[in-house]
């Protein structure tokens, strides 16, 4: 065979072998996006969730959680997400008031959902999450189980601007108060210590250092509670007693699964805890914004703008619960399936 025409050869594979790539690309995924409103580990779930769903539905995922629990900060991390061209985002907004002009503009280039906490007037589909109103009210029935007879109740939340920390709390207040729109200090047989939720900015050693704070203060005074309404709140005030020697002399009624919280339940230290899902956040965001990317239809979201995702209460032993009947579930159990879950 002559040079020539080998070479020629050569090179006409080499175009072949050049083409075959962009022949079984195939068309491009759609893109979607996940904005947490913090980096806190009790994400972890949600993120679990939203791979798997992104997998199952055929979608790439972006996912990405804010150094800090900062409004602006989140802002411009949602807008550098949108600006990779991605076909539907959900986020957890940090402060609904201040972010809603923002979030308007984001809703009207992808499609926008809601998660874990609302914004209701965003433009946004959906809103993915628990009804804390409810949880709060379940909250709230564990303090009167802890202090049948009354006493003080310390609360502590990361921030109270999300949609979220305010409706829990009032969950809890109404629920001791036996009305709706309670206001304290004075409900009921309870007094709320401070007269309002204490705050931490989402910093969690600020976080031990209010509870401990609120137990120096609290010296001497019988029958408190203290109540954390974040992940970390409840984890935080038990290192708090620990430090002052009072693990067992006041009682500590937590929300959210952290892994510190569930074995302080199952040695008795802490009461027990309000769970979410957020495996189930993560997933049923991405499925749903998923649905949509393909379908173009966004009715698939706006015929159920609220969905909520059940909580559940972890106690040490399981029972069912006396004033819902519903199951509370035991926590080392509770801790086995969600190690299970997440793959350890």
């Amino acid at each position: 065979m002559p040079l020539s025409r080998r070479a020629l050869l050569a090179v006409a594979g080499a175009l072949v072998l050049g083409l075959l790539p962009s022949c079984n690309r195939g068309p491009a995924k759609p893109k979607v996006a996940f904005v947490t409103n913090n980096p806190a580990e009790w994400w972890n779930m949600a993120e679990k969730g939203a791979k798997d769903a992104a997998e199952k539905h055929g979608v790439e995922l972006i996912f990405r959680r804010p150094d800090k629990g900062d409004a602006v900060h989140q802002r411009d991390l949602v807008n550098e997400v949108v600006a990779k061209g991605v076909d539907g985002l959900a986020v957890s907004v940090i402060d609904p008031k201040e972010q809603t002009p923002d979030l308007m503009n984001v809703a009207a280039q992808t499609n926008l959902l809601t998660v874990d906490n609302d914004a209701t007037e965003s433009g946004r589909l959906c809103y993915i999450g628990t009804d804390n109103y409810e949880a709060g009210k379940a909250v709230g029935r564990l303090v009167k189980e802890v202090l049948p007879n009354g006493g003080t109740v310390a609360v502590f939340v990361g921030q109270i601007e999300p949609i979220n920390a305010q409706l829990r709390f009032q969950g809890v207040i109404d629920e001791l108060a036996g009305q709706k729109g309670a206001k304290g200090p004075t409900l009921g047989k309870y007094t709320l210590y401070k007269n309002e939720a204490i705050t931490d900015g989402a910093n969690e050693a600020k976080a031990q250092d209010n509870a401990k704070d609120a137990l120096e203060r609290l010296a001497g005074t019988e029958n408190v509670c203290m109540v954390g309404l974040w992940a970390y709140n409840a984890p935080a005030i038990l290192e708090a007693a620990r430090s002052k020697n009072l693990v067992g002399k006041i009682k500590i009624v937590s929300f959210d699964e952290y892994a510190a919280t569930l074995a302080a339940i199952d040695k008795g230290e802490i009461y027990a805890t309000v769970v979410q899902d957020p495996y189930k956040f993560g997933y049923e965001s991405v499925a749903l914004l998923a649905e949509i990317a393909k379908s173009g239809d966004k009715t698939a979201a706006t015929k159920q703008p609220i969905r909520n995702i059940d909580y559940r209460v972890v106690v040490k032993t399981a029972a069912k619960d006396p004033s819902t009947g519903n199951d509370r579930l035991a926590a080392a159990e509770f801790k086995k399936d969600l190690d299970k879950l997440m793959g350890k």
